[in-house]
């Protein structure tokens, strides 16, 4: 046998032991697979993982309390933008819905249920 043939067949013994090596990895995986399905090991890994990202937002709450408080009073105030919006501009008109002093033109109405013009006295 020559040098070529020598390391020809060394090559494909390689090649041989690493096919060996791969298939019984698989046949290991589909035994794991059918003695737990894909599904729970999914939830397993989530809920890991789920469990691993609280314990780190919970660390960081702890460390920086301001920057979550400024957080949430932000969130709380995009949410209550318009309301707030409203409010402030009745407030810069002059007036807002619970303003007391009646428009002209309009009519008062006394406790005793007489209705007066603005212009009239009592």
């Amino acid at each position: 046998m020559t040098e070529l043939e020598a390391r020809l067949a060394e090559d494909r013994a390689l090649r041989d032991a690493a096919l060996r090596l791969f298939k019984s990895d698989i046949a290991l995986i589909r035994g794991d697979l059918d003695a737990r399905g894909l599904g729970a090991r999914a939830k397993d890994r989530l809920g890991g993982a789920a469990l691993e990202v609280l314990d780190e937002a919970v660390d960081y709450a702890e460390s920086h309390r301001g920057w979550v408080a400024a957080g949430a009073a932000a969130i709380v105030l995009w949410f209550a933008r318009k309301p707030i919006l409203g409010w402030l501009a009745d407030q810069l008109d002059g007036g807002g819905p619970g303003d007391d002093a009646a428009e002209p033109g309009e009519t008062a109405s006394r406790s005793g249920g007489e209705t007066l013009s603005n212009g009239d006295t009592p």
